[in-house]
């Protein structure tokens, strides 16, 4: 590809078109950043939940 042969306005809207690109990289890399945190923390919580539910079954045995 010769640079001789493209116009001053279609250089400028590839520049645009490849910074609008660059702008949907930088949110479609946020969204997933705060999945994933958002998907961690229901894991742990979920982990959390389960730890209390098997230490309250362990306090409700009765030994006889």
């Amino acid at each position: 590809m010769s640079d001789s042969n493209k116009s001053p306005s279609e250089t400028e809207t590839i520049l645009m078109a490849l910074d609008q690109i660059s702008q949907t990289i930088d949110v479609m890399t946020s969204v997933v950043g705060r999945l994933r945190n958002y998907l961690q923390q229901q894991e742990a919580a979920a982990a959390d939940q389960s730890r209390e539910v098997l230490e309250e079954m362990r306090s409700d045995r009765i030994l006889h």
